[in-house]
């Protein structure tokens, strides 16, 4: 009954859905691009294209990234093997065509409605499908399982408050994750859930994450902008959504450091505008750092103290960060990172990034999407929880103020990231046996 309902519900939510695309691409044209794909109709692969084909379902920028260890370690161990890369968002499939350009195919993924998920899986014939993290869609995975293809959660998270909503649906449920091939997990405690919920052939494979590595050209561009910045303290605020800027401005103004530099980089790139106009009400001297730093400025990052950067003037308090796929650089900028979705019960977000480039992390009270990462980041001495605007901003003058504490933690956060490496491989292991030869 619940699953005539849903489907029944996908009717009315379709056209909808639609039009909430037509709405948001007056923001991000993207949003009006290739809306066919949602329906399954995608271009598809030859008839005669008989290679294995490995689907991967990355919702958006962050799963993207995340995918980008285990793709090219799939594309290493199985070189005759075609990739197919799936999105929801724009920002999401343009982070694709950055990382991989030609060398996957890509399509939004369809509506979760029986005969556009058969017209998919049609169009595309994947031998093996992936999705990344969280991602659960009934109608997809049931027909996934009526064509024989082999459906992955893959680097799987369960918080427990999502395991609290998805067990009140009790059977169903079950039905629904029991149609995993196989589930993947972050922690032993997600496995735990996963299992609860009816998910079998469950391991512990630890997280993807932490196989991502910020490009040394990324790294260098970062430290091309810090020199050009100087030696002023620098704090970057990463992956803010919106309603947490005001308070990551509020505790800006509560830190007392008159020469302290905030780069502020929200996670959604429609947003850039409406957050520079957020940091000059509060009476902030913004610069963009798409003005401030072309591209072609840092494309080669070599003489001089900027490498080609010019100086940022001393008067700007806030550097916007309007750019997309340079997070990396922006923390290797930085000398403390504060990450977002967190002051606000949004879930936080990854703090593995950061960790990697040696950078200390601050991280606010709502991290039930990334309990796990967080918890032991934290117990290794890499980052401290902060609860409120006020917290931030005694954090960070404490730290601004100890100069051998945050080198510490820096050190803390480097070798925490690289202990927890391997996931990557683990992961193809398991993955190859699922494959045809």
């Amino acid at each position: 009954m619940l699953r005539a309902i849903y489907n029944a519900l996908w009717w009315i939510v379709a056209p909808l859905a639609v039009l909430r695309l037509l709405i948001r691409s007056r923001k991000e044209r993207g949003y009006r691009e290739h809306i066919a794909e949602r329906f399954g109709y995608s271009r598809g692969r030859l008839p005669e294209d008989n290679a294995p084909l490995i689907w991967v379902h990355a919702v958006s920028v962050g799963e993207t990234r995340a995918a980008q260890p285990l793709i090219d370690a799939l594309m290493k161990a199985r070189p005759d093997a075609r990739i197919l890369l799936t999105h929801m968002t724009p920002s999401g499939r343009a982070t694709g065509e950055e990382i991989f350009g030609d060398r996957v195919l890509r399509s939004y993924l369809p509506y979760d409605m029986p005969h556009v998920v058969r017209r998919f899986l049609r169009a595309w014939r994947p031998s093996l499908g992936l999705v990344m993290e969280t991602e659960v869609w009934p109608t997809l995975i049931d027909e996934c399982r009526r064509a024989d293809v082999p459906l992955v959660l893959t680097n799987a998270r369960m918080s427990a408050r999502s395991f609290k909503r998805a067990a009140k649906f009790g059977h169903a449920t079950k039905d629904v994750f029991g149609g995993f091939a196989r589930v993947l997990a972050q922690s032993p405690s997600d496995a735990e859930r996963l299992t609860a919920l009816g998910a079998r052939n469950v391991a512990v494979l630890g997280n993807l994450k932490f196989d991502m590595s910020t490009p040394p050209e990324l790294a260098a561009r970062g430290h091309a902008w810090r020199a050009a910045i100087g030696t002023r303290p620098v704090w970057v605020a990463a992956s803010t959504r919106e309603g947490e800027e005001e308070l990551v401005l509020q505790a800006f103004a509560a830190l007392g450091i008159d020469d302290a530099l905030l780069i502020l980089v929200p996670r959604h790139p429609q947003r850039f505008s409406e957050v520079a106009a957020l940091a000059e009400k509060a009476g902030l001297r913004l610069e963009r750092r798409s003005t401030w730093a072309p591209s072609a400025a840092v494309a080669s990052a070599g003489s001089g103290a900027g490498g080609g950067v010019p100086a940022l003037a001393s008067e700007v308090n806030v550097l916007l960060g309007d750019s997309m796929g340079e997070l990396g650089a922006y923390y290797a900028a930085s000398d403390l990172a504060f990450i977002g979705g967190s002051l606000l019960p949004l879930g936080g977000q990854n703090l593995i990034e950061a960790c990697a480039v040696g950078v200390p992390v601050l991280i606010g009270p709502h991290v039930f999407n990334f309990t796990q990462a967080t918890a032991d980041a934290v117990a290794a001495g890499a980052a401290v929880q902060v609860q409120d605007p006020a917290d931030l901003a005694r954090a960070l003058r404490e730290l601004f103020g100890d100069k051998a504490r945050r080198l510490a933690m820096g050190g803390a956060a480097s070798a925490f990231a690289a202990r927890h490496r391997g996931a990557t491989a683990r992961t193809v292991d398991v993955l190859m046996a699922l494959l045809p030869e």
